[in-house]
């Protein structure tokens, strides 16, 4: 497969989630699809996964409100990087219209700019409960770790997390804090899309796999579209989730 697939996105995966359902998720609006990519695309993104030499280690950075910190070699997209054509392509299906009016319509609203980045996580690294900050409309994650590299056992699923508003977001409560929770399926061609809320509580525990092993994600963040964001990405300051 080439970087002239006629597409990335599963157009009828897409069309089959219906915006009411996600916005009547309990405790807050999310979905967890299987084959938002075609199989082909995924096989083959999987398959070349941008290295991590040409990351940036993020490990022991303060987080706000004493959360712990979320470890991770990160990795932002630009059109200049020297990766697999076929990323650059699905970046292109995503910046297009099919994508962004599926988004619009889940999300009820077209007033967003997405941004776009990789993070492996290793042994030990975690993701502490947080709600993202208010300037995110919501992010879709996309996990590209299947049977053949990761054991189920090791962990690495998003949890959903429901306090029924007793935390501010200001703080930092542990999972064992929260009175319900849903495990997201992260094995395979999968994704998790969710929307930012006052609520919207998530998590990842700590790695259980071996030191040779990475958890794979690439996340599309869906900023919302003010003068405050854009100047923000116009600088490049650090995402602090």
């Amino acid at each position: 497969m080439s970087s002239t697939t006629p597409f990335v996105l599963n157009r009828q995966t897409l069309e089959n989630i219906a915006p009411e359902s996600f916005q009547q998720a309990d405790p807050y609006p999310w979905v967890n699809p299987e084959d938002i990519l075609t199989r082909e695309a995924f096989n083959e993104l999987r398959a070349n996964m941008p290295p991590t030499e040409i990351m940036k280690a993020s490990f022991g950075r303060k987080r706000s409100h004493g959360q712990k910190p979320h470890d991770r070699y990160a990795l932002e997209y630009h059109p200049d990087l020297e990766i697999h054509p076929l990323w650059h392509q699905f970046i292109a299906e995503l910046n297009g219209p099919v994508y962004q009016q599926w988004l619009a319509r889940l999300f009820r609203t077209n007033r967003f700019t997405l941004t776009y980045h990789w993070h492996y996580a290793p042994q030990g690294a975690s993701v502490s409960p947080h709600c993202d900050a208010k300037r995110k409309i919501g992010s879709h994650i996309f996990y590209f770790n299947t049977e053949e590299d990761w054991d189920r056992s090791w962990g690495g699923e998003t949890m959903i997390l429901d306090d029924h508003g007793k935390f501010k977001a200001s703080s930092a409560p542990d999972f064992d804090d929260f009175d319900r929770s849903w495990t997201a399926e992260t094995m395979g061609n999968r994704s998790l899309l969710f929307q930012r809320q006052g609520n919207s509580w998530h998590g990842v525990k700590a790695l259980q796999c071996p030191e040779d092993r990475l958890r794979k994600v690439f996340i599309i963040v869906v900023n919302a579209d003010t003068l405050t964001g854009r100047l923000r990405r116009l600088f490049h300051k650090p995402d602090g989730k």
